[in-house]
């Protein structure tokens, strides 16, 4: 008999990342997908809906799941107060409580760069995940409430929270700061799904992809998640310098 599946939900499934672990995560997890609004056509069945900030209705979204991927926020760095709070700190607050409270064992919670981000206006590379927080906006700040609450459920109720700081989740790189902070998308899946699948109890790393360049890093996620990023930013940029000309 194969082994049952574990069931995980993903909050803010209709942002760019959550449809794309929606879509190459579908196989290998039985997915619950949280919506804002339900789109037409959600690419699983089960789907739940509703605001972050709505305690209720966060404790009929995790009701029977064994994981959560925690991703809805206001993504903006520019976000005010009006929005980080309702939206970014009582949202996560009522997903890991909910989630305690339903008995789900396993967080993964979508952190960001911005919580570092002085280092990066400073040029104070290179950056690890285990140097004092500075963020450079209230959305970093933000975020950096969500791994202290994670590191909490973690201490105090032996809940499994891996806080992933994503990088620039892109398609393919496109200037020079996408070139050392690049998460591509199938390494994005990968580094979801081997957080989802870790026995650490607790854990802070850097999500980006295997760039040349980069400035953030991501040894202690291939040690301890066994992370293997497959993409390199390098490989979309070539030397554009002209040929010289014929000596003819």
């Amino acid at each position: 008999m194969s082994q049952q599946r574990m069931r995980v939900l993903i909050t803010g499934a209709g942002g760019r990342i959550g449809t794309t672990l929606a879509l190459h995560l579908r196989d290998r997890y039985a997915l619950r997908l949280h919506y804002h609004h339900a789109p037409p056509n959600p690419p699983v069945d089960d789907v739940v809906t509703g605001d972050v900030s709505d305690f209720a209705a966060m404790q009929r979204a995790v009701t029977g799941v064994d994981a959560v991927v925690h991703l809805a926020a206001d993504p903006r760095t520019t976000a005010p107060w009006d929005s980080v709070l309702p939206n970014n700190i009582i949202g996560t607050y009522n997903v890991f409580e909910a989630a305690r409270q339903a008995g789900v064992r396993k967080i993964v919670f979508a952190s960001t760069n911005h919580v570092m981000g002085m280092y990066d206006r400073d040029h104070q590379w290179p950056v690890y995940s285990h140097l004092p927080v500075r963020p450079d906006s209230l959305y970093g700040v933000s975020k950096a409430f969500g791994e202290a609450l994670g590191r909490y459920y973690a201490d105090r109720y032996g809940i499994s929270v891996i806080c992933l700081r994503i990088g620039w989740f892109l398609s393919e790189p496109h200037d020079e700061i996408s070139r050392w902070m690049w998460l591509s998308p199938r390494d994005c899946v990968q580094i979801v799904w081997r957080a989802l699948e870790s026995p650490l109890p607790f854990g802070i790393f850097y999500a980006i992809s295997n760039n040349s360049g980069r400035h953030w890093d991501i040894t202690d996620a291939m040690e301890l998640l066994g992370y293997r990023p497959e993409d390199d930013a390098e490989r979309f940029f070539t030397d554009t310098a002209e040929p010289a000309p014929d000596a003819s």
